[in-house]
């Protein structure tokens, strides 16, 4: 389940807006809007990587696919775990003790 977001969106791309536009300092952003000036400072982070000025970042496509490929990696290897305690199972041959 998605976790609520404590702040709205629209005041995180304000904020971003307010230190791209006029070029003002995180600090004093975050002042005027109300809020810690590291939660301004991530935003802005990862507003540069989405719009690709960060190399060294994940944008947001990348991120999420990542994360699609992450729960498809823990599903396969999870099927495969599945598969190989079958094959074992199967591998032993019939229980001698069961009768026909």
């Amino acid at each position: 389940m998605a976790r609520s977001r404590k702040y709205p969106e629209e005041l995180s791309e304000r904020g971003t807006r307010m230190v791209f536009d006029p070029g003002r300092p995180i600090a004093h952003v975050a002042r005027d809007l109300g809020i810690p000036h590291e939660t301004l400072r991530k935003w802005v982070r990862q507003t540069e990587a989405d719009e690709g000025r960060r190399s060294e970042l994940l944008g947001g496509e990348e991120r999420e696919r990542l994360k699609a490929l992450e729960r498809e990696n823990r599903e396969l290897r999870r099927a495969d775990e599945i598969l190989r305690s079958a094959s074992a199972f199967f591998a032993s041959g019939p229980d001698p003790r069961r009768t026909k």
